[in-house]
């Protein structure tokens, strides 16, 4: 059977992202979205007393757990009880709070006892048979939803031309989903002795509507008679909470060490610049050249480097950037007077960079 591409849903698929395509990662604290799988009238994957659901919602608050004593990182949680949340309203939660990270925790199942192994999913293209019947079965929790062809207008889990839309909206998060899938499988493998089936890429609704990076975490199959009972055991779900988590906050460390920025001391330097207190004296600009103090509004970091002319940044210029680590941070304007610079920031926030904020340079 052919299918046609469908160019309403892909022009609603991109409009998903169009106004945070230039989305500024959080700059005071890293927040992360734990997602659940299933829920309520939805269990999920079973075998005997065994739900998927059960097991997604109890690695999730141990996941949490950990990660709440972290005083730099925040935990929100698409659900803490058994209750059914729709995909929609899934990704409308991490939307909302602007969230860098999103990760949602499943388990699987088939017919067959004999499938085993951990497997970390990320956005992607993936035609393999296998792969697609995963995608399905964690995107066929859609149609369990009341009026769900008008909320998931155009997202045909079965239709291989959704997949292009899918792809140019989770192109920017790519690589970091991918890293940190690819921690997560090591960590199963080195830490809890698992067996690893790798890192996938596949058409998932709720990996694709939010707007930030994410992976799906198949924890292991409940058909499989031992693996089941690991992964439904508390030895089980300790060690695999314990596991995702350092993975999360080797990611954060990695891509997100600078939360609290420090001052730079040179232009060229692209390692450390700091966001401006707010009670700081623009009196510091006129110490003497060599220690000269000036302003720039930072609109949003970004995985890859992006052309700086201002059709790429709603108009605005002029646009700088510098890398840190695999991070490209870009800036709109200069102003030696922090005064200035603060209406250059209510410019950039009506354009759209609404998480937009101050930095301060000293050359």
């Amino acid at each position: 059977m052919k299918y046609k591409i469908n160019i309403k849903s892909l022009l609603f698929l991109l409009y998903i992202l169009s106004s945070t395509l230039m989305f500024s990662q959080n700059s005071t604290k890293f927040k992360v979205v734990l997602d659940a799988g299933h829920g309520g009238k939805d269990p999920g994957t079973m075998r005997g007393n065994i739900k998927e659901k059960d097991i997604a919602l109890a690695v999730v608050l141990k996941i949490g757990k950990i990660l709440e004593q972290n005083k730099d990182i925040t935990v929100i949680y698409t659900r803490k009880t058994d209750v059914f949340v729709e995909l929609r309203e899934r990704a409308n939660i991490a939307n909302k709070a602007k969230a860098n990270l999103f990760i949602s925790v499943h388990c699987n199942g088939v017919k067959s006892t004999a499938a085993k192994g951990t497997e970390t999913f990320v956005m992607g293209m993936s035609r393999t048979d296998t792969n697609l019947d995963i995608s399905k079965k964690e995107n066929g929790v859609i149609f369990l939803e009341e009026n769900y062809n008008e909320k998931y207008k155009g997202f045909d889990p079965n239709n291989p031309a959704t997949l292009l839309g899918l792809k140019i909206l989770q192109e920017e998060f790519l690589n970091q989903s991918i890293e940190l899938a690819s921690d997560i499988e090591n960590n199963f493998v080195s830490k809890n002795n698992r067996y690893s089936r790798g890192v996938k890429q596949q058409p998932i609704w709720v990996l694709d509507a939010t707007v930030m990076p994410g992976v799906l975490i198949e924890l292991g199959f409940v058909s499989h008679p031992e693996e089941g009972s690991y992964i439904s055991s508390e030895v089980g779900k300790e060690e695999m909470s314990s596991s995702i988590s350092n993975a999360i906050i080797t990611y954060k460390n990695k891509f997100y060490n600078t939360v609290s920025e420090v001052e730079t001391q040179t232009q060229t330097s692209s390692d450390n610049s700091s966001t401006l207190d707010n009670n700081s004296n623009t009196t510091e600009s006129n110490n003497s050249n060599s220690n000269k103090v000036y302003y720039k509004v930072q609109i949003c970091a970004l995985s890859k480097k992006v052309a700086t002319k201002s059709s790429n940044f709603k108009g605005l210029k002029p646009i700088s950037f510098e890398k840190e680590k695999k991070i490209y941070k870009y800036f709109y304007g200069k102003e030696t007077d922090y005064d200035t610079c603060k209406i250059k920031l209510e410019e950039a926030k009506k354009k759209g960079f609404t998480t937009a904020y101050i930095v301060k340079f000293t050359n």
